[in-house]
């Protein structure tokens, strides 16, 4: 695992304005005035859809615009002059982000294509009574190489720092702030302090 100051976008995503195919996400093909060739396909676990005439294709690992512009070249060496091709991204499992760690509900959570640092943590329902959000760790794969980036959280909000785009696949985890925990704790230790003495004066 490499430390980086600043995730670089995911690779194959045009620079990060577009979000690659995933295995099992669901597509909608549509051949315009073509309807007989116009398809609802799930990319199976190989990353690949089957389409008619032209077969099987792979998928995952590619933009939409990429697998638009190969699907109207298979069909266009062949069968059509000139194919346009529409695909509609209907379920993305590679949209999906995983929140962790000192946040109020974390999970696995859908996200739009232009999400933010900000919102990821806004969809965990911000931090719990000990999450730091100086700690705030995004873990990225990048090919073979996962990468990690700190950001701090306050930073961003006060306009000091850029809030960073986040993508499918991220794993975003809070990690507790040693002096909240120890603030807790002492507010127990003081609450527990505070009924000793009221039941020791019971009558």
């Amino acid at each position: 695992m490499q430390v980086v100051k600043d995730l670089p976008a995911p690779q194959n995503t045009q620079n990060g304005s577009e979000q690659p195919l995933s295995a099992n996400d669901v597509l909608e093909v549509s051949v315009f005035q073509v309807d007989n060739l116009n398809r609802t396909v799930q990319v199976d676990a190989g990353g690949q859809i089957s389409l008619p005439l032209i077969g099987t294709l792979t998928a995952a690992g590619k933009t939409v615009r990429q697998l638009e512009k190969e699907i109207e070249t298979a069909y266009g060496a062949k069968y059509l002059q000139s194919p346009d091709v529409t695909i509609f991204v209907k379920e993305s499992v590679g949209q999906r982000i995983t929140v962790d760690g000192e946040v109020n509900r974390a999970g696995i959570y859908p996200v739009s294509s232009n999400a933010s640092l900000l919102d990821a943590i806004a969809l965990a329902g911000g931090f719990n009574a000990v999450g730091d959000a100086g700690k705030v760790f995004v873990y990225r794969n990048l090919g073979q190489n996962k990468l990690v980036a700190n950001y701090n959280v306050e930073d961003i909000r006060a306009g000091k720092n850029r809030n960073p785009r986040i993508y499918g696949g991220d794993v975003i985890v809070v990690f507790a702030s040693k002096s909240k925990i120890a603030m807790n704790n002492l507010k127990d230790a003081l609450g527990l302090a505070s009924s000793a003495a009221r039941i020791a004066v019971i009558p």
